[in-house]
């Protein structure tokens, strides 16, 4: 990587507001780089990732079934993101479908009712298999009261990588598993970020959003394919998105030269 564009880029992170992070990592050359990369975010959406990662991982070992259906009752129900709250009645939906959904259109009903049918000590215990040192599922979405108690979910940006790494090489679980788990990022439909200023099929991730927090963590398949992996919490969105947008456009461009 040129090195003044490396240099830009960190002074940039470095007058963000709040707690932000970068990981990047040329998946040709192996060079990488970051700013507070090993640090833990508050997760929102991005935690998806590591939940889908387990679940297939427990389907090839035969722990799970994602043509298993599960009925969405009313009371699973959560806000948008998503597509399952827009039912009118309580839909019958398989495993594999309720992970494009989680996946894609960030569905929090999905997610939930996948963490309700495996339980969270079961991810607790296959995150740290995965090799997943501070990234941590502690409880469900939407649950106010305990996020209030400080109880959240965190990823670390360098340990996504790690997770997106595997997945480019075909080396998480087998070549079968890892090209299913890529194919349904890149059908993400969250793509203002990341993505924003390269257009669609260009890039395979995760995205999260909340309150004063955006992440986006993915593989851009660029010319030279590369990892990269914002996150940033008690920040100002807006500024922080635009940085986002811009970096991966720096990126991308390097990459295709």
């Amino acid at each position: 990587m040129e090195q003044a564009l490396q240099t830009k880029i960190l002074e940039r992170f470095a007058q963000q507001k709040g707690h932000t992070g970068l990981y990047y990592k040329n998946l040709v050359t192996g060079e990488e780089f970051g700013y507070q990369q090993d640090e833990a975010y508050l997760a929102a959406s991005v935690i998806k990732l590591p939940i889908f990662m387990s679940i297939m991982k427990w389907a090839s070992e035969g722990k799970a079934s994602l043509d298993e259906k599960i009925t969405v009752a009313q009371e699973d129900k959560l806000p948008i993101c998503g597509a399952l709250t827009l039912f009118t009645d309580e839909p019958t939906v398989d495993i594999r479908t309720l992970c494009r959904l989680m996946i894609s259109l960030s569905d929090n009903t999905a997610t939930n009712v996948l963490i309700r049918r495996f339980g969270i000590s079961a991810y607790v215990e296959e995150f740290r298999k995965l090799g997943l040192k501070n990234t941590a599922l502690n409880r469900l979405l939407f649950q106010p009261e305990l996020s209030a108690q400080g109880i959240e979910n965190y990823i670390v940006p360098q340990e996504m990588g790690m997770l997106l790494e595997q997945i480019y090489n075909r080396t998480f679980v087998s070549e079968e598993v890892s090209a299913e788990i890529n194919d349904t990022l890149l059908l993400q439909q969250i793509n203002h970020k990341i993505p924003g200023a390269l257009g669609e099929g260009i890039v395979a991730h995760k995205t999260g959003e909340d309150d004063n927090l955006t992440n986006d963590v993915g593989i851009v398949y660029s010319k030279t394919p590369f990892i990269v992996c914002f996150a940033g919490h008690d920040t100002d969105v807006y500024q922080f998105e635009t940085l986002i947008r811009e970096v991966s456009a720096e990126l991308y461009h390097l990459h295709n030269i």
